[in-house]
């Protein structure tokens, strides 16, 4: 079969399609999979070793994307999330069947579509889109090896912050208590680093100028698929909901999560695609106490100390 599977939203978004792939490749090998993605996952994708090529949702140019997408002649496509530009550009392609969570009015332009009502939230955002394989191969096992992406990497004795808000983040630590729990890990044998995203620059003057003990501030200039070999490589990882907690999930890379405190927002919906001993997720409000602040530091100590 050769196979369109879109996802063409944010960085996070994407990596919870990473295990529909996977468990596809995995299962039924001679399957040609093809990801059509935005420009931020781009050469991401590009790098995955169970995708074998990628297709750019070139919003600006979609003559451009329909023409590539007429010209792999695909069996079948698979679509995670669905709007209207979408659903016309995968309708104009041509593709026999086209699978979709029946949601919004674009459901119309696919022939294949599930029930899943994840507003429920009974499972991850990645399970709801695995399901998804279920409409093509039947007997499919909703299961893949793990970690979702390996590297051959040695963990480094550092401990990365990265405080950004992400699209679903509605819960996050404050600037200072994150610099109160780098404070911590400065005082043992880790190192502490924040990390920053092109849109953090306020968070980042405002952390550098507070800090008055030894941190790094490590300003990625690399690439998303070299910033995951360094989430990789990294003790844990501390974050709001956002797309590096999601590569930081997808290498089984310890993680300290914060989530909003509603449904939605829940770890129950978002938690990433890592194995659970090594998740550590935390709800917050907007208003949250210093007892919730203090569990989350003596989670840190705790690990710090295993």
């Amino acid at each position: 079969m050769n196979l369109l599977i879109t996802r063409h939203d944010k960085i996070g978004d994407f990596v919870v399609t990473l295990p529909l792939f996977k468990a596809i490749k995995e299962q039924y090998p001679n399957t040609k999979l093809t990801a059509l993605v935005g420009k931020i996952n781009f050469d991401f994708a590009k790098k995955i070793p169970f995708i074998d090529d990628v297709i750019l949702f070139d919003k600006e140019n979609l003559d451009t994307t329909l023409k590539q997408i007429k010209e792999k002649r695909f069996d079948a496509s698979i679509s995670c999330f669905i709007d209207t530009t979408l659903g016309k550009l995968l309708f104009k392609s041509a593709i026999k069947i086209r699978v979709a969570p029946a949601t919004k009015i674009a459901q119309i332009f696919f022939n294949k579509r599930i029930k899943q009502r994840r507003s429920k939230v009974e499972k991850t955002e990645w399970q709801y889109n695995l399901d998804l394989a279920k409409l093509l191969f039947p007997n499919i096992k909703l299961d893949f090896t793990k970690p979702l992406l390996s590297f051959d990497v040695k963990k480094e004795n550092r401990v990365v912050f990265h405080p950004g808000f992400g699209g679903s983040s509605d819960g996050n630590l404050s600037l200072d208590d994150y610099i109160s729990l780098a404070k911590k890990v400065s005082q043992t044998s880790k190192k502490a680093v924040f990390t920053f995203g092109p849109d953090d620059a306020m968070s980042k003057d405002y952390i550098c100028s507070k800090v008055d003990f030894e941190v790094e501030i490590f300003d990625s200039k690399m690439t998303l698929f070299e910033f995951t070999k360094y989430i990789a490589s990294s003790y844990i990882f501390i974050s709001t909901s956002t797309g590096p907690m999601h590569l930081a999930g997808a290498t089984n890379t310890k993680t300290i999560s914060f989530f909003g405190d509603s449904l939605f927002a829940s770890s129950k919906r978002w938690a990433t695609i890592s194995e659970e001993k090594n998740q550590n997720n935390f709800m917050l409000s907007s208003d949250y106490s210093k007892e919730e602040y203090k569990k989350i530091e003596n989670c840190l100590m705790e690990l710090l100390n295993e």
